[in-house]
């Protein structure tokens, strides 16, 4: 081989040697939230969505969990501290900022959805694609979705009749929730899901509405005697949530690892974070008739009168949408669209 040759060669070797870190990057993502791991969520979507992320990077990713707010703030601040690099990414509820995503609270009107977290999730990410992307522009989203059917807990006998909420102190986790709660009769107590065991040991609330998947964790068992829901294949209200990652962090990634981020990301994740939801439905709902709770329906003629009071709580948010320059009667429809389109009795969305 001639000098020159050799010196090509050389060269050539020092080139892919300075390639080489960028091929095989290795990335760590810390991601929060502010629930047990053990909840529903986290078990069935956030941690296999962490494992496959690792693996369908070839380990070139590393995703690490950190439920209760390990990493340091609180709950209604998630979407800030993705958005300002404090984490890598997380679990928002853009609910816990009353006014802040307007548009999003559409989906959170009483009677919006179906039951069914997977169904309502698949909803969500639609019209998290029409209204709320602009909204949601300085983070990356993996997924939009709701949770599964939302139901009064309380302390003391089921829901029988409307009166059965005067004078009940009750936690909403939304401005809507609170509208929903107000009309029925109750006093509304808007309060993150960390704070709703401590405040009903205390006697600060009577019960609040959250879903069955959440209430083994939170011990309702034990802090709770009734849980009652509707009738009918609507949920009383539902909850919007974000899977998110700070834009800045994705942006740094390679190509193939964006790509890996993207794969799983969207209609499909959304989905799979609202059947997480079903999953830990079932198995609270369980876990509260094991305890020896009262689980009870509301009839169908309660239902229809909190129907009615929940069509009130809509058109009055509507004429607020209206007021603040928003299509509010257009949401609405755009929300209602989604949900009919994507229902599991429909034909499927591709």
């Amino acid at each position: 081989m001639t000098f020159l040759s050799k010196t090509a060669a050389l060269t050539m070797l020092a080139v892919s040697a300075t390639s080489l870190p960028s091929l095989a990057q290795e990335v760590t993502l810390r991601f929060q939230h502010f629930v047990s791991p053990l909840s529903a969520n986290p078990t069935y979507f956030m941690e296999p969505w962490a494992r496959k992320i690792e693996a369908d990077s070839n380990g070139r990713i590393k995703v690490e969990l950190y439920p209760f707010m390990q990493l340091g703030g609180k709950a209604p601040n998630m979407y800030d501290l993705i958005r300002d690099g404090a984490v890598d990414g997380g679990w928002v509820i853009p609910g816990y900022q009353p006014g802040r995503f307007p548009e999003a609270e559409a989906l959170e009107l009483p009677f919006m959805t179906t039951k069914t977290g997977e169904d309502a999730s698949k909803a969500a990410w639609v019209y998290t694609q029409k209204h709320l992307m602009d909204d949601f522009a300085d983070v990356k989203v993996i997924a939009a979705h709701m949770h599964g059917r939302g139901l009064v807990h309380k302390k003391g006998p089921a829901i029988a009749e409307l009166s059965d909420f005067e004078g009940l102190k009750l936690r909403g986790p939304s401005r809507p929730a609170t509208l929903l709660l107000r009309e029925m009769g109750a006093t509304p107590v808007g309060m993150a899901v960390p704070a709703f065991p401590e405040a009903l040991s205390r006697g600060v609330v009577d019960g609040g509405v959250i879903t069955w998947e959440m209430s083994p964790s939170l011990k309702l068992d034990e802090l709770t005697d009734s849980h009652t829901d509707v009738a009918g294949d609507k949920s009383l209200y539902n909850l919007f949530f974000l899977w998110a990652m700070n834009k800045a962090k994705y942006d740094s990634l390679p190509d193939d690892l964006k790509a890996v981020i993207d794969a799983n990301s969207g209609f499909a994740a959304s989905a799979w974070a609202g059947r997480a939801h079903d999953t830990g439905d079932a198995e609270g709902k369980q876990a509260m008739a094991d305890a020896g709770n009262e689980i009870a329906t509301m009839s169908e003629e309660l239902t229809a009168e909190i129907v009615t009071l929940g069509e009130a709580v809509t058109e009055t948010w509507i004429a607020e949408m209206t007021d603040k320059g928003l299509d509010g009667a257009g949401l609405v429809a755009d929300a209602r669209a989604a949900v009919q389109v994507t229902r599991s009795d429909n034909q499927p969305l591709n």
